[in-house]
């Protein structure tokens, strides 16, 4: 069965009116299960470790991490940030890097892994921003390379809000191959250049959207011939997202996720998925298109692996 991978601390207690759904997390959990994509035994679920701050040193400065830990960030830089600190939200901010990780080496061991969080783009080496405390795209890329599990990775990023800090952390790391497709004005609104950026006009659809989509992946791949995809798969393009102005279907993203982990496993490139943004006031809704990805990688892991 697909590996999935999840920690319980993800959605730490958190006001219920935020804009950021914390819960969501355990909603995504939940919704899984009840697709029946976890085996009962739980021979396919995954629990990461926290992350110690010196694993972390590979993508983020430490003053930053221990001022993160004890609450010392300044007002105005946390503020940029977008969340209220918490003990909660430390402890699922130093898990969800490892999970990432994690989900990549389980990747790599299987050929397809999902993890149920991830996809922290905008955090930078020494702050963080739009809700993003550590980056675990980066993390997970400084970490595979440095050891020597991978030789190249790339990160195929289709959040609708460009991946910043990823690009701005690994932009000495030629190994490192950042794409991000996203809707040119929209957050953030100073952008650090990735490898490769493709800006989207606002409110564009399905057809188009799909179709630069496929031809970006294949260039990729084709160019850079990676050990192994890191795929974020944010579900902010959706029609109705509350942060994305984007017009793309419920079919349509489901038609995005099979393509890009169909692409990369018929040239048998391992792929590790994480979720990205989403924002939506109705809870379960949000819940059932970030599991949209997990089903789509659990019917082609039959398939292929």
């Amino acid at each position: 069965m697909l590996p999935i991978i999840y920690h319980p601390n993800y959605s730490c207690a958190f006001p219920e009116n935020h804009r950021f759904v914390m819960r969501k997390f355990a909603d995504l959990y939940a919704q899984v299960n009840t697709l029946g994509l976890l085996a009962a035994d739980g021979r396919n679920l995954f629990q990461p470790s926290e992350a110690t701050l010196s694993d972390l040193y590979v993508a983020h400065c430490p003053n930053y991490l221990q001022q993160m830990c004890s609450n010392q960030v300044d007002h105005k830089a946390w503020r940029r940030i977008g969340l209220p600190w918490s003990q909660g939200l430390v402890e699922r901010t130093l898990t969800a890097p490892n999970g990432t990780l994690l989900t990549a080496r389980k990747a790599l061991q299987y050929g397809l892994a999902c993890h149920l969080a991830g996809g922290t783009h905008h955090a930078h080496y020494d702050f963080g921003s739009g809700f993003c405390i550590l980056n675990d795209l980066a993390y997970c890329a400084q970490t595979l390379l440095g050891t020597g599990e991978v030789s190249k990775v790339l990160i195929f990023d289709l959040d609708v809000h460009q991946g910043d800090g990823t690009a701005a952390i690994l932009a000495n790391q030629p190994n490192a191959i950042t794409v991000s497709i996203h809707c040119e004005k929209n957050f953030p609104f100073r952008k650090s250049p990735s490898d490769w950026d493709v800006g989207l006009a606002m409110h564009m659809q399905d057809a188009q959207y799909l179709a630069i989509v496929q031809q970006t992946l294949q260039t990729a791949i084709a160019q850079h011939q990676p050990d192994l995809v890191l795929y974020d798969a944010g579900v902010d393009v959706w029609q109705g997202d509350a942060l994305g102005h984007l017009d793309i279907s419920s079919e349509g993203m489901y038609q995005r996720d099979e393509l890009v982990i169909r692409t990369c496993l018929q040239q048998h490139i391992p792929v590790a998925t994480v979720i990205g943004g989403g924002y939506d006031a109705d809870h379960a809704r949000l819940a059932r298109r970030h599991s949209v990805v997990v089903e789509v990688a659990a019917q082609l892991f039959g398939q292929y692996l």
